[in-house]
């Protein structure tokens, strides 16, 4: 027998909450890797294989029923390795931060956990960072690995609003150098960027070296530096275009301006720990 049901139950239904998962391999969360090839991290992720599955999780960020990009999860420190996304440039004039809550993973807690992100309302989770953890503190800032700025539409920017995809930044660097660059590349990725199709498309990654014990609050590792690269085919140019750039994780100077390298210096820099887009034509 068929029933109404009550409109408040029905607005309910309607809503689309951010949502995320926890997956067992990054080939169950495609489009935010070139030519869907994770990484090489030493001691965390060879040949697609994460090495440690109790420590490092994958999650598909989804808001809206869209996944939005990629991130592998130190559950130790408590925050990301890297964080992996398709850059589309903007739609709709969408270009300010938007107002949201900061999130957290359910399934990090619990593997049979709601696959919908919630917004982090307790003073400490086991796996994971709190908004708490970042409260109060004056040297740091809950720094975006995927920045909010780069996101396609207002959904995309609000689903970067997740603890999981940020670290302890050292507040004047996160507002200063670190963003003039991150604008600095869109720039470039809006001018020369163009596939095939003529549609605007570079993968970039960005990620953190966790420190050796240097912890907020005694709970989030304060990683000694963050790295960010990004790779693109210009038809335009009729070539590869790729960059990368890294920071040590320290307040900055007067006017601080973070160098471009090629991906092979970056890779030498880290020690020759992380190949960013391994086997591509990205050099």
């Amino acid at each position: 027998m068929w029933c109404l049901l009550p409109l408040a139950v029905l607005l309910l239904l309607s809503i689309s909450p951010t949502e995320t998962e926890v997956v067992q391999s990054m080939s169950k969360c495609v489009g935010f890797l070139l030519d869907e090839t994770p990484p090489q991290v030493t001691g965390i992720l060879n040949n697609s294989r994460i090495l440690n599955q109790n420590r490092y999780k994958i999650i598909c960020q989804t808001h809206n029923n869209t996944r939005r990009f990629l991130t592998l999860y130190d559950t130790t420190n408590k925050i990301p390795v890297f964080s992996a996304y398709k850059y589309r440039g903007g739609k709709d004039n969408h270009t300010g931060r938007p107002n949201s809550d900061w999130k957290m993973e359910p399934q990090l807690e619990n593997p049979n956990g709601d696959k919908s992100m919630k917004k982090s309302n307790k003073p400490a989770y086991q796996r994971q960072a709190s908004n708490d953890d970042y409260k109060n503190t004056s040297n740091y800032d809950r720094g975006h690995l995927f920045p909010s700025s780069y996101g396609f539409d207002k959904s995309d920017k609000v689903s970067t609003f997740t603890l999981t995809n940020v670290v302890p930044q050292a507040k004047s660097f996160n507002q200063g150098s670190w963003s003039r660059m991150e604008q600095e590349v869109k720039k470039t990725m809006d001018d020369l960027c163009y596939n095939n199709n003529d549609k605007l498309e570079a993968y970039v990654m960005t990620g953190a070296q966790p420190s050796q014990g240097n912890k907020l609050k005694n709970r989030v590792n304060v990683p000694s530096m963050l790295w960010t690269a990004f790779c693109c085919y210009s038809h335009r140019n009729d070539k590869w275009i790729a960059s990368a750039y890294s920071r040590d994780n320290v307040p900055d100077k007067a006017k601080d301006h973070i160098n471009t390298k090629t991906l092979q210096e970056l890779y030498n820099e880290l020690n020759k720990t992380l190949v960013v887009f391994p086997g591509s034509k990205c050099l």
